[in-house]
């Protein structure tokens, strides 16, 4: 038996989350509904307008994100990662510790540098916009891959944001080359539209001779094929993928078993802050499939977390929230 259900590999970014407004948009001229990569100077200069009391501080990154959700779920994840030798580094580790993380980072042999931060804006309408500054997680590279971890879990998870760097894509590859090698399955997510728009081919690069699974919302999922409307979209994505799943918002999500296509219905919510949905989908779905689950059945409690996630302020469930959704999905 593994020891992991997910090694995940992605950015190590230290979230800082917090309410805002057109207005505040308007005022700094930042672009709403985007994750806008930003240089340090950018961000401190936000920080300094932004009320840092309120703001929420936890560790993240997408692919994060997504193997905590693993791991609240009630499965074993492992995350490969990178952090400076800073207080947020430091932070960063101990949240993870907290969540229940295996990790390949060694405190005592952090590099210097700068921990990657995020900031995550979220207005009314409950859309989230990010500023990220990647800091030191800029120079990810297959140097940071365990690949002890990757061989001792069910599935690889690769964030799709490490696509826009070089050494990010090689890592990326090199992962995938050990999963594979090791009779260990692979997953992808595309992570967000501008990431697909700006690096298509080097995400078809990635993808290679196929993954598993993979994670994409609809916009991605046409962009990235280049078809008008999501029937073709989909049946152009059997190409790349065993099986993916596609998010649909408010509408659900469909799934691709390997055969047929399961309609996966939406959980009705109010939608406060969509940060993090879809790497709670993510992460609920690999629980799922990693755990005797359907694909089905791992379609419904990722819908149920993502609903839920969307209803609250934050990427991520308290534990309690966790067991009571995984309570009330029926086995199917």
């Amino acid at each position: 038996m593994k020891k992991y259900d997910v090694t995940g590999i992605g950015n190590a970014l230290v979230d800082i989350e917090f309410k805002t407004t057109d207005k505040f948009f308007a005022d700094n001229g930042v672009e709403k509904g985007l994750m806008t990569l930003v240089d340090e100077a950018r961000q401190n200069e936000l920080m300094r307008v932004i009320n840092t009391a309120e703001a929420k501080k936890q560790c993240g990154g997408s692919a994060g994100n997504t193997v905590i959700a693993v791991n609240q779920f009630g499965g074993n994840s492992f995350y490969c990662c990178k952090v400076a030798n800073d207080e947020m580094g430091h932070f960063y580790m101990n949240d993870m510790k907290e969540n229940g993380v295996d990790h390949n980072l060694d405190p005592e042999k952090l590099p210097e540098g700068i921990t990657g931060k995020c900031l995550v804006m979220v207005t009314e309408d409950a859309e989230r916009t990010m500023n990220t500054y990647l800091g030191i997680t800029e120079t990810y590279s297959p140097a940071n891959i365990d690949e002890a971890a990757i061989k001792d879990s069910q599935y690889l998870y690769i964030e799709g944001y490490l696509i826009t760097s070089e050494n990010g894509k090689a890592a990326m590859k090199h992962a995938k080359k050990v999963a594979q090698e090791n009779g260990v399955k692979v997953a992808i997510t595309f992570s967000d539209p501008a990431m697909v728009k700006y690096f298509r081919e080097p995400f078809a690069e990635v993808l290679g001779d196929g993954v598993d699974m993979l994670f994409s919302n609809e916009e991605e999922a046409m962009l990235f094929t280049g078809k008008d409307n999501l029937m073709e979209a989909r049946e152009e994505l059997k190409k790349y993928a065993k099986h993916f799943v596609i998010t649909q918002g408010q509408n659900g999500a469909m799934i691709f078993d390997g055969d047929t296509f399961i309609d996966i219905e939406p959980y009705a919510t109010e939608a406060i802050d969509t940060n993090g949905a879809g790497d709670m989908f993510a992460g609920a779905f690999m629980f799922g499939i990693t755990n005797g689950h359907s694909y089905a059945s791992s379609g419904k409690l990722a819908s149920m977390a993502s609903s839920k996630i969307v209803s609250q302020f934050g990427p991520r469930l308290q534990w309690h929230e966790a067991k009571d959704i995984l309570a009330r999905l029926e086995p199917s």
